[in-house]
């Protein structure tokens, strides 16, 4: 098995002078083929997963992908096409069906480049790329002691899923016709494991996962098996309690859900298709004074930095809800157009996004809630955001006068974003840097608790 320096050697292979060469001369052939402007896009990855089950290797998982795409503009018409096949001729016949489906696509007044004078110029160092001379075997070591540390931290642990160490090391390079280039070496690593756990009222499951652009930030094996366990005990014994109306804490690896559904209600897309119940609210109140989300494009080793978004436009600090007012849509050139309104540089999404925590330890969240559901785990898809209506399976536990008083199982939880956004009682302050999106736990005043 090749070790996954192998991945840096992708990179050295497909150097970014050489991706460089090869999507600027894209770029001027598109442009004698006939098209107005164009952009192109090649990435080349590697990656080495391997996993761990009963004391032994269970699989290994080692890919090597690449992929160009090639988008054309000719008047109001556009198209894109794709390929695995970076070869001079792979890359030419892509070109070529780009440039022949633009002839017969229908127009759109939106299409089209962002306005070269957003083109991103300049950018921080923000340290994506740091390759984990990971091999096969020494992640299964690995793996074997995140497996180990989960069989040692209990012994109702009957069974590790799986216990998995992976890498991953990419280079990508995007231009267009504006004369805009650039490249980006990026890695990726992650330690997860899923326990088992049984006592005579049942099993239940749990995992814990860390990732993190450089091995030096993961957490430990040991760390992650001992979680996932603690999480999955802590489970056994599970009930339903009665349907009710109460208050709703989230943990952080679940409140980031919230989030998530907030920001697609203020995107682009959402936005134009008239399917969020967040259009037409900028500068509104849309939710308790103590919620402020932002964006950080340029923290070092975020998992979600970048100097410039899918458009090549330059990524800025920003603040999307400020003490619970509305202030900026996630917007890319193509959806800004559509609502009459200037890029936001977020092709692609929200870069690093990121809750202010509040002040309350978690402990005392669940004090100040008095009776109510703490929510560990969601389940389903049962959320409208165009109306808003919120309705998901969940896991968790149930409190009462204050403290924990047993673990939760089979509830759905409902009620409408709008109303629970503007119904956060209180925010925690234990944010779990781990994640894409930075959240720390939520209490939501009151929601429909449906059980027995």
């Amino acid at each position: 098995m090749a070790e996954t320096g192998d991945a840096v050697d992708v990179q050295a292979r497909v150097a970014p002078q050489a991706l460089r060469e090869q999507v600027a001369a894209l770029i001027s052939d598109a442009r004698r083929g006939g098209a107005d402007a164009a952009e192109v896009g090649i990435s080349a990855a590697r990656s080495l997963s391997v996993s761990a089950r009963a004391g032994q290797r269970e699989s290994v998982e080692s890919a090597n992908a690449r992929s160009a795409g090639v988008t054309v503009y000719r008047g109001q018409r556009s198209a894109t096409a794709t390929t695995s096949d970076l070869s001079a001729d792979g890359l030419a016949e892509t070109l070529t069906r780009a440039l022949e489906m633009a002839r017969f696509t229908e127009p759109d007044p939106d299409a089209g480049l962002a306005d070269a004078s957003l083109m991103a110029s300049d950018w921080p160092e923000l340290s994506l790329n740091h390759p984990w001379a990971l091999d096969a075997d020494e992640a299964e070591r690995r793996a074997l002691a995140v497996e180990a540390a989960a069989f040692e931290r209990d012994a109702r642990v009957f069974q590790v899923e799986a216990a998995q160490v992976g890498t991953e090391s990419e280079m990508t390079v995007y231009a267009n016709s504006h004369g805009f280039i650039a490249a980006q070496a990026a890695t990726q690593h992650a330690i997860s494991c899923s326990a088992l756990a049984r006592d005579d009222n049942g099993m239940q499951r749990d995992v814990a996962f860390s990732p993190a652009r450089a091995a030096d930030d993961l957490a430990s094996d040991e760390a992650i098996g001992r979680r996932a366990v603690d999480r999955a005990v802590a489970r056994l014994g599970a009930r339903t309690p009665p349907t009710t109306t109460a208050p709703v804490l989230f943990e952080p690896r679940v409140a980031a859900s919230l989030w998530q559904h907030l920001i697609g209600a203020i995107s682009g897309g959402a936005l134009y298709k008239d399917a969020s119940f967040l259009k037409d609210r900028m500068g509104d109140v849309i939710a308790a004074p103590v919620l402020t989300l932002t964006q950080s494009p340029h923290r070092p080793r975020g998992l979600a930095s970048a100097g410039f978004d899918g458009d090549g436009v330059a990524t800025a600090e920003r603040k999307l809800v400020d003490n619970g007012v509305l202030t900026g849509y996630v917007l890319g050139s193509y959806s800004a157009r559509r609502l009459g309104m200037t890029t936001t540089g977020n092709a692609g999404g929200v870069f690093n996004p990121a809750i202010a925590p509040g002040e309350h330890e978690f402990e005392a969240l669940i004090a100040r809630m008095g009776r109510g559901l703490v929510v560990t785990e969601l389940m389903g898809q049962g959320v409208d955001l165009t109306t808003g209506d919120y309705s998901r399976g969940a896991a968790g536990f149930w409190v009462e006068n204050g403290e924990i008083a047993y673990p939760v199982e089979n509830v759905t939880i409902a009620g409408n974003l709008s109303q629970m956004f503007q119904q956060i009682d209180a925010l925690g302050n234990d944010v779990d840097t781990s994640n894409v999106l930075r959240t720390p736990s939520v209490l939501i005043e009151r929601m429909t608790i449906a059980g027995n």
